[in-house]
């Protein structure tokens, strides 16, 4: 590893104080990087994700390009489950596709187990070939969570409403909960292999729990991420949670045994805080605004700064993931502003 290591953001996901706000954005690297487009022509998602020093060169990219703070391993959150018995394709346009979706507690019971070094040993060798030798900042490695990986396994791809999920659920909840418990145990044991591996910190994706009310949450979901959460507080790394349109559920996930609640746009610093959050937060540009004129972002980005510095403990990022339309160089310049601007004298 070349220059000094950059420990920033490890120490605001502990609450500590930084001399900057710490930056980094979900989808850094891929679809907007033309670097990334350039390799897409030759070789398929899998095929990256499949060669570690190919999938090492993309994770490290916009760190290279942007200066940001953290690296975030790339690769899908689908990537565990073929492990486990699920057939899932990556289809253009469309998204993970499989072919043999989980409709009974008989489907349940049918699922492996994942044994991380036998099973996805590529994705290991990444960790250690980023973090041994090319990364000069923390590499933040993550999974998807039960609801949202269920969802996908029982509608059998992306869904609007997702109504199998919630019949499931609902109507039979002996097979929900054996599929969460496998889902747990199928998280924990790939999340402690990527800590063993280098990663710095973990960021569970639960993208599409914001379609549960607070009570189903509660009920379905809360108790399956208490298990996980517990479980991983064991590693001694930070541990953030992440979920798109949940802001109804972000006093729950600060209930759990996590460091960082990660807000998308829809619910600002303040309101959270208001809410009684005072674990580190991250977030929460709307990443639409990046398409917008320099202006416009900036006084966006200042807003959300001077929420997010009135106490330690903040991480920039954004409030989904990076559009592909958006120019790399609107993200550079993104990263120094944050910089900039919340720098102490």
């Amino acid at each position: 590893m070349t220059n000094t290591f950059n420990d920033t953001i490890l120490k605001a996901f502990r609450g500590e104080p930084t001399d900057h706000v710490p930056v980094w954005f979900m989808r850094q690297a891929g679809r907007s990087q033309p670097e990334y487009r350039k390799l897409k022509e030759k070789y398929s998602l899998f095929e990256i994700t499949h060669q570690p020093e190919l999938c090492a060169y993309v994770t490290r990219l916009p760190v290279e390009q942007y200066n940001v703070d953290a690296a975030i391993l790339y690769k899908d959150i689908m990537s565990p489950l073929p492990a486990i018995g699920v057939d899932v394709e990556i289809k253009k346009g469309i998204g993970p596709v499989i072919d043999n979706p989980i409709r009974s507690k008989a489907d349940v019971e049918k699922l492996g187990e994942i044994d991380p070094d036998s099973d996805v040993p590529y994705v290991l060798d990444t960790i250690r070939l980023l973090t041994r030798e090319q990364l000069n900042v923390p590499l933040i490695g993550f999974s998807g969570a039960p609801f949202t990986l269920a969802s996908y396994m029982i509608e059998g791809g992306p869904s609007k409403n997702y109504n199998k999920t919630k019949a499931m659920m609902y109507a039979d909840s002996e097979a929900w909960f054996k599929l969460m418990d496998k889902l747990a145990d199928m998280t924990i044991t790939y999340v402690k292999a990527q800590i063993r591996a280098g990663a710095k910190a973990i960021q569970i994706f639960d993208s599409w729990v914001g379609a549960l009310n607070v009570q189903d949450y509660r009920t379905f979901i809360k108790p399956v991420m208490e298990r996980i959460f517990s479980e991983l507080r064991e590693e001694n790394v930070p541990l953030i949670m992440f979920g798109v349109g949940a802001g109804h559920l972000a006093k729950d996930w600060h209930d759990l045994p996590l460091d960082v609640v990660g807000l998308d746009w829809r619910t600002s610093i303040t309101e959270a805080r208001n809410m009684g959050i005072q674990k580190p937060v991250q977030g929460n540009l709307d990443p639409a605004i990046l398409l917008a004129d320099w202006d416009t972002i900036e006084t966006r980005t200042k807003a959300i700064l001077d929420q997010g510095m009135q106490q330690p403990g903040y991480i920039f990022n954004l409030g989904h993931g990076v559009f592909p339309e958006v120019n790399p160089e609107t993200l550079r310049r993104l990263t120094e502003f944050v910089h900039n601007y919340s720098k102490k004298a």
